[in-house]
């Protein structure tokens, strides 16, 4: 969530006080390439982090957990005033609820097939919303090659659950619905208050189910402290770094970087988690990356 990467929102200013600006200026001291390249692995590692959940809390109990921490932070740091009007707080409740949907089915997704796998098939999402609409045959061309990935995503693993794999392509919807929702959320606020009161909204949303599914272990000290640590390496800290490698890069480069979460997701699986690809599922996250880095470039072609 993926991503989960999942809390991608235009940029607005930080937070310039205390603690947060001292932060601040250490990202600042890193080069763009690399923050994103960090908030990729970030969000991976982070995921696979939070597989480790799924024998205690299940997949639903993780996510309550993730986003409830992810909600508290951002809070705490923007601090978003509730008087937004009416327009703005149906952005915010549709965005809310769409980012609680996509986590829910990405960690559903990855209970039951690899991590790379997951990654690849949800971000059939962004690249939906980046030639949607396009009558180019070169975006056709980049559509084409990333569905050619993900049929072979299916065929070179004979033990994969067709029910992950639909929960990966109901994220991969989410994710789209996301974006657009986003830059919606973007036009209603000047800064990261409407990302917390949609991640606050999200965490209400799932925190019955997960609850229901996990009770009581869910408050065990050492879940609630993983909890922490994967709502910090999934939403909190690729937030920051994206939003201040945006400040410094252009949006082309930076979507071209972004690409990459495929093949970093399924290294992340192999290194962390054990979970080893077939070749023609590794060259599956190729075409898939390949088909994301070539429609970003055109895209982006076109529009300057």
């Amino acid at each position: 969530m993926t991503t989960m990467r999942v809390d991608r929102v235009e940029p607005g200013p930080i937070p310039r006080d205390g603690l947060v600006a001292l932060a601040g200026r250490a990202l600042g001291a890193v080069p763009p390439p690399a923050q994103v390249l960090a908030g990729i692995l970030s969000v991976q590692v982070g995921a696979a982090l939070a597989k480790q959940l799924f024998g205690v809390v299940g997949s639903a109990g993780t996510v309550a957990l993730r986003l409830f921490f992810a909600a508290l932070v951002l809070l705490v740091v923007w601090r978003p005033t509730m008087r937004i009007g009416r327009p703005a707080w149906t952005v915010v409740a549709g965005y809310g609820l769409v980012l609680g949907a996509m986590n829910l089915c990405f960690y559903l997704a990855l209970a039951k097939i690899p991590l790379g796998i997951a990654v690849t098939i949800e971000f059939l999402g962004p690249l939906a919303v980046a030639i949607g609409g396009s009558r180019r045959w070169l975006d056709g061309l980049w559509a084409l090659l990333a569905a050619g990935g993900v049929v072979l995503l299916t065929e070179g693993r004979g033990d994969l659950h067709i029910a992950g794999i639909l929960f990966a392509l109901g994220a991969a919807v989410c994710w789209a619905s996301y974006i657009l929702l986003g830059a919606a959320l973007g036009r209603h606020s000047s800064d990261g208050g409407g990302l917390a009161l949609g991640m606050a909204l999200a965490a209400l949303v799932v925190a019955p189910v997960g609850i229901v599914d996990s009770g009581a272990a869910l408050l065990e000290p050492w879940v609630l402290a993983v909890g922490l640590g994967v709502a910090l390496l999934s939403s909190v800290i690729p937030y920051s770094l994206e939003l201040e490698a945006l400040r410094r890069i252009p949006p082309r480069v930076f979507g071209v970087l972004m690409s990459l979460e495929p093949a970093v997701a399924a290294v992340v699986g192999l290194v962390v988690l054990g979970e080893v690809l077939a070749p023609v599922q590794w060259v599956a996250v190729l075409l898939v990356v390949a088909a994301s880095v070539g429609a970003t470039r055109t895209v982006r072609n076109t529009a300057t």
